[in-house]
This record gives structure tokens, sequence and C-alpha cells, in this order.
């Protein structure tokens, strides 16, 4: 009780709420235009909260996750292209219900799925993180090894829509990883006598280069072709908040189901909401009565995708809380900031700072709430921002990355590294390869090295990974992981070499 009232004190202070609030606005921005993630938002946050005492900045970068997960509705609905990847499925209903003369109901629909299913997910959040986190503290340098190889080919088997690619980019980020300073001795490594990577990348510069600047380049490719300035919608929007919210909570089960979806996917590490929204839409119309109307404007498409989508913040905490393994990109940059502040991420992150694990608790309430009441008040404001063209777009966005990466180490060379990093991202985007692994494995890799040296440091007898349950389980998993991932690509080649010799 103590932890959670000093927390509390924190997050509910009048400064911290005021920073939460322009936070929730601005996730609710950048996810509202289309192309531009709930990553790259978060990513340009982090430089602002190195000057943040540790809660503080986590609450905000909370407060943004929460609003993206909800502004990639806007475009979703009213444009049919979703905001962010995990909008993809609330498309299907929500945009036909906007043709259908509604595209109020469909955004209210969208905000009230995706505040309950936040809601829900922190529920979980509160219960599961604890008991999880106090039966990891018994684990071993091997079990933490098992751990991360576990969940390096989760990210491989779930991410993109090759297993080999999925594996490629995830070494290509272990890659990454060992170059630099030896973590263990302290000696150089890797640096092939270049003195610009004598210090290694720094996180914070690969997950811009990675994510904002390939993005970006992408988008410059078709800039004079393509704008966002279209208008959304000619017809007044209107919002009948209290009927809308008796209507989403008319479906528990869809609803409940769907959040519970999400939450199970956010903690599996490299999942995330573009797959929740996805099986949680499929799991609804699979339950549904009447599957023949998902597709047509029903409102039952639109709940199962905010919700399953929404929840998975809540739930890619679960990991990162009581394992010190993000559950996505989003989850590592939390974690980088964590990390940044001197704060050791890990089974012991509850015990050692109950006060700032409550709080993150409350954040994530708090920021449900300020997302709620932010899309219900200026929702029409809001839609003027995705009217903003590309050409106006990326070169302020490139600004703040290139800024953000100077201000970690006020380095020079470090901008070389971006423009590096960033080429790399732009050629493995342009090669069909997922980022995700490639990212995950940057931060992922010293941990497993780290503890695989350990483990060996500790008895050079390697037989112990097998010896010891827990190691092996989470080992088995692992090959039965890429196994079915294996299984599941030579299963739909085979579908479709039928299809076509049948045609």
């Amino acid at each position: 009780m103590d932890a959670f009232l000093l927390g509390a004190s924190q997050v509910l202070s009048l400064s911290t709420l005021a920073m939460m609030l322009l936070g929730a606005i601005a996730g609710i921005i950048a996810a509202a235009i289309p192309g531009f993630t709930v990553t790259m938002a978060i990513v340009l946050t982090l430089p602002l909260t190195f000057t943040m005492d540790p809660l503080q900045g986590i609450a905000v970068m909370l407060s943004v996750y929460v609003g993206g997960y909800t502004g990639g509705l806007i475009s979703a609905a009213l444009l049919g292209i979703p905001g962010t990847p995990s909008s993809v499925a609330t498309t299907f209903d929500a945009f036909p219900m906007s043709r259908n003369g509604e595209p109020g109901r469909a955004l209210s629909l969208g905000v009230w799925a995706s505040f309950f299913g936040t809601i829900i997910s922190t529920a979980v959040l509160i219960v599961a993180a604890p008991p999880l986190a106090i039966f990891a503290v018994r684990l071993g340098p091997w079990e933490y090894f098992s751990l991360i190889v576990f969940a390096l080919t989760i990210v491989a088997s779930l991410v993109g829509h090759s297993l080999q690619r999925g594996l490629i980019a995830a070494l290509i980020g272990l890659v990454i990883a060992t170059i630099g300073t030896d973590p263990m001795m302290g000696r150089p490594r890797f640096d092939m006598g270049f003195e610009l990577l004598a210090a290694g990348l720094p996180f914070l510069v690969v997950l811009i280069g990675i994510f904002a600047i390939s993005q970006l380049a992408s988008e410059v490719e078709d800039v004079n072709a393509i704008k966002t300035g279209e208008r959304l919608v000619t017809s007044d929007i209107e919002f009948r908040t209290w009927s809308v919210m008796r209507e989403v909570l008319m479906r528990p089960v869809n609803l409940i189901r769907s959040s519970l979806i999400g939450v199970g996917i956010g903690a599996l590490p490299g999942a995330g909401g573009s797959i929740a929204n996805l099986v949680a839409y499929d799991q609804a119309r699979r339950s549904s009565k009447t599957p023949e109307k998902f597709g047509t404007g029903t409102p039952d498409g639109v709940v199962a995708s905010e919700a399953g989508n929404s929840a998975t913040a809540g739930g890619g905490l679960i990991p990162l809380i009581a394992l010190g393994i993000p559950g996505s990109a989003v989850d590592a940059i939390l974690m980088a900031s964590l990390m940044v502040h001197g704060i050791s991420v890990g089974p012991r992150l509850i015990l050692d700072n109950a006060d700032l694990v409550y709080g993150m608790f409350l954040a994530m309430a708090v920021s449900s709430l300020m997302m709620l009441a932010v899309c219900l008040v200026s929702m029409r404001l809001f839609l003027r921002v995705a009217e903003v063209p590309k050409w106006a777009v990326v070169p302020i966005v490139l600004v703040c990355c290139v800024v953000g990466s100077f201000a970690l180490n006020n380095r020079v060379t470090d901008l070389y590294l971006l423009a590096a990093v960033g080429l790399l991202g732009y050629a493995l985007k342009a090669l069909d390869y997922p980022l995700a692994p490639l990212v995950l494995g940057v931060i992922l890799g010293p941990i497993a090295e780290t503890n695989l040296r350990r483990a060996l440091m500790t008895d050079n007898d390697w037989t112990l990974f097998l010896t010891r349950p827990i190691s092996l389980l989470l080992l088995v998993a692992a090959v039965l992981s890429v196994g079915w991932a294996i299984w599941t690509v030579l299963k739909s080649r085979k579908h479709a070499t039928k299809l076509k010799d049948s045609s």
C-alpha cells in the first residue's frame, strides 16, 4: 500500500497529468496520420523524457502508447486506410459503417472499445505481473538464456510473411548487438578498426534508424503523387456518446474475449497489436451467429478489432515488468527509458522499485481515461491533422529524429550511424524483411549473451541447459515454435499449389 500511494502521488501530480495529457494527444495525432506508427511516436517522445523523473517519463510514454493505439482508428474508419498496422482489421467494418452514413458511430464504437480493452488489460496486468515476477526471481542464467532463445523464435515465426526472413532479421539484430564494448570484459570487439563503431551502436539510434528513417524514406518515394491532404469526411460527424457506450457494453462476450486475446498476444515477444486485431476480429466472426454481416459495417467487427489491439498495451508490459523482456518494439523503448534512468529491468523490478511499477499500473488507467476524454471532445479537430500533406510532415519528423539521436550522447558520429542504420532499415523493408525481429534482437542479444556467459562461468557443464527442467521446457518450446512455423508455411504452400493445379 505504501508503494502504491507513493507511485500514485507522482502520477497524480499536476505536472505529470499535464504532460500525460499532451502525450495522449500526441499519440492520437501521430497514429491518425497513415504511415506513421505508434512506434515512431514513442521513439520521438523518448528523448523528451530524459530530464524527467523515471515514473513521470514512463507515464508520458504510456499515454502516447495508449493514445496511439486508438488514433489509428481515425483514418481506418474514415479513409479505409489503417493509420497504424494495429488498425488493419478496423477498416473491415468501420469504413463500411462510415460510408453507410454513420462515421460518428464508427469512431465512437472504436474509441469506447479501445478504452474498455485498455482497462481490462490493465486489470490483467496488475493480477498477473507480481506473481510471475516472484516466480521469475528463482530463475538462473540458464533459464534466462533459454527464455531469450524462445522469445526470439516467437518473434521470427510471428512477424512477417517468411520464417526465413524473420530469422535473418533477428540474426542481423544480434550481430549489431555484438559491436562495441564486451559487456563482461569491457574490451572493444567487432569494430573493424573504425573509431566510429568503438562505442557500439546506441539502441536509440538503431531504433530511430530502423523504424523512423526507413519509413520516411519510403514515404518520400511517392511524395509527389500521394498526399494525405484529402478530406476524410464531408458531412458533419455526430457522436452519441452514451448510447454507443451501452452498445459496446451490450457485447460483453466479444469485448472480454477480444481483450483477453489482445493481452495474450501482447505478452508474446514480437507479436503486438498488428496480430491481435486480426486474431480478435477472426474469433469474433467465427463466434458470431451472423458471420455474413462482417465486412459490411457490423459493430461487432469494430469492437473486436479495437479492443484486441488496445489490450496489447497492458499485455506487452507483463513480460517487461515480470521478466525484463519487451513484448514489442514499443515495450523495448519503455525498457530503454528505464535503463537510461539507471533502473535495472528484470525479475527484481517489482521488488526493488515497487512504487514505480504500481505507478505504471495507475498511469495505464489514467492514460485510458485521458484518451477517451480527448477523443470524444476533440475528434473533429483531430480529423484535420490527417489532412496534412506528407511533403510537410516528412521533413518535420526527420528533423525530430536527428535531434533525438544527437541528444542522447551529444555525438555527431551518432548521426552518421543513424544514416547508415536508416539505409539498412530501408533496404530490408524494400526486400520485405520484418524490422521488429531486428530491433528485438538488438535489445535481447546482450541479455542472452550475458546470461549464457554467466551460466558457463558458474558451471561450464553446458548440459545444464537441458537438465534444468524450466530451461529444457523453454528450449523445447523454442523448437516447437520454429517447427510449427515451418509446418504452417509448408501447409500454405501445398494449399496454394492445389488451388493452382485445380484452376
